[in-house]
């Protein structure tokens, strides 16, 4: 479970409003609260969701590239 993640996806509304956000499935956002937020995606809300992120370290909620690739 990544909790920085999980924080990020809470602060942004929830599950379905983060797929609604970025046009994709409510599991695949549930699956970043494990994996964490692919980099590409981080990337866009540092710039579009920067007031509603105001104090939360993006870094930490990032996915771990070494993780995604064991798990593939």
């Amino acid at each position: 479970m990544n909790i920085h993640a999980t924080n990020v996806i809470e602060a942004l509304g929830g599950t379905a409003e983060v797929a609604r956000i970025f046009n994709i499935s409510m599991p695949s956002v549930s699956a970043w609260k494990k994996e964490g937020i692919p980099d590409a995606r981080v990337m866009y809300l540092r710039v579009a969701k920067k007031k509603e992120l105001a104090g939360i370290d993006l870094t930490l909620a990032t996915a771990d590239p070494t993780e995604a690739k064991a798990s593939a």
